[in-house]
């Protein structure tokens, strides 16, 4: 791609590099370019050599920014995730709330709750870090050289990307907790889990990850642009310092604690309701266990798309930041580069499927694919069983002919 570029950039510049036709020094073989040829100039012509300086940085300079320029595909790309993204919210958030208007438990009121506060921060996390992507990508991104600066728009968007990060991993973990709990301890739940305490706890969570995206601010870690300039978040490639890895391993660690978290409560919860519904309770217990079932189920799907989307991007950003700070990475930036950007989009997608997993998962939604499945089968066997009956009596008809 350089190399095309470069030989465009030679054609049509009225500049044209020419080589040495033999094997002299180089201060001894320079040449003055026009277009309408070469004219040897004297060895120690300073203008000469300031043109040639004049004419190489120009194509320096248009080379990286031809390099580096974000591609237009990616504003459509962007677009429409971010277009798809505000649908699925929208329409999860409608659900939620009239589902909310017409709960009795107090155990599916909590869990609502935190699914709303949930959806509402993904929401928020689509509109406000896309936005700035968005607006990055129409100005054709920032240049490498300025990758390095500290501008407000760069920190906001770092801190943003921390902040609605961390968020959905703090709630899924939070939500799978607060499930076991209920699952495994009932009565415990019942006298511990209230809906002034879960409002608490949605403020630790937030105020949480805020206190970590601030983090920059005490210069504990740094914000910088990313390749291709489109977007921001912790210095992890170049010039790292030990609290750019401090900062990465922190962030890194809370996000897959809070999977592994979940898992571990997810998991409990499940075995617990599977053994459950295996001692055949009676029919009130068993319908009151159908809605513990419908929301463990919406917490596995979560869990599995947080695991999905988030653990990329905090792996490769753990491998990213360890390597810059040893000075390992070397020919392999690129590469890099390429990791991380696969890890952000990825983690973009966590914001648009985490409202189809509760959209999808309900029990109303699941009950009618239940049903269509169940007629389905019922429609292959009643097929299979009149073939069985239609094909006999011939069969029989040719065993006794054969006698």
């Amino acid at each position: 791609m350089m190399v095309s570029w470069a030989t465009q950039y030679l054609t049509a510049s009225p500049v044209i590099a020419c080589r040495p036709e033999s094997k002299r020094p180089m201060m001894l073989s320079v040449q003055h370019c026009n277009s309408s040829g070469c004219a040897p100039l004297h060895p120690l012509s300073n203008q000469s050599l300031q043109e040639e300086e004049v004419a190489m940085a120009s194509l320096g300079h248009h080379g990286n920014l031809s390099l580096y320029k974000p591609p237009a595909s990616g504003i459509i790309v962007a677009g429409l995730s971010m277009t798809l993204g505000v649908l699925s919210n929208i329409v999860a958030l409608v659900i939620l709330a009239n589902a909310t208007k017409h709960v009795r438990r107090r155990s599916k009121a909590t869990f609502l709750l935190f699914a709303t506060s949930l959806v509402a921060t993904d929401f928020a996390g689509h509109i406000i870090p896309g936005g700035l992507v968005l607006r990055l990508y129409l100005s054709e991104g920032t240049s490498p050289q300025d990758y390095d600066s500290a501008d407000p728009l760069c920190q906001f968007l770092g801190g943003s990307m921390v902040f609605f990060g961390l968020c959905p991993l703090f709630l899924g973990c939070a939500m799978a907790a607060e499930r076991c709990l209920g699952v495994t301890q009932p009565l415990l739940h019942a006298s511990l889990v209230t809906t002034t305490r879960t409002k608490m706890s949605l403020s630790v969570i937030w105020l949480a990850a805020l206190c970590v995206a601030l983090l920059p601010c005490f210069q504990l870690g740094s914000y910088t642009y990313q390749h291709p300039g489109t977007w921001c978040f912790i210095n992890v490639l170049e010039r790292t310092e030990q609290a750019d890895v401090a900062f990465v391993m922190l962030f890194s660690g809370l996000g897959l604690a809070s999977l592994a978290v979940a898992f571990v409560c997810n998991t409990i919860s499940g075995l617990t309701l599977v053994r459950a519904r295996m001692r055949r309770k009676t029919y009130k217990h068993r319908s009151a266990k159908s809605h513990d079932i419908e929301m463990v189920v919406q917490l596995v799907g979560i869990m599995v798309t947080s695991c999905i989307c988030w653990s990329p991007l905090l792996i490769f950003g753990l491998m990213t930041v360890t390597r810059s700070y040893g000075d390992m990475i070397g020919e392999d930036l690129s590469t890099y580069r390429t990791l991380m950007i696969m890890g952000v989009r990825l983690a973009s997608w966590n914001q648009i499927l985490d409202p189809w997993v509760y959209i999808l998962l309900r029990r109303a939604v699941l009950r009618k694919i239940y049903i269509i499945t169940k007629r389905q089968a019922d429609l292959k066997a009643s097929t299979l069983r009149r073939w069985e009956i239609s094909s006999f009596p011939s069969s029989e008809k040719n065993a006794v002919n054969k006698i």
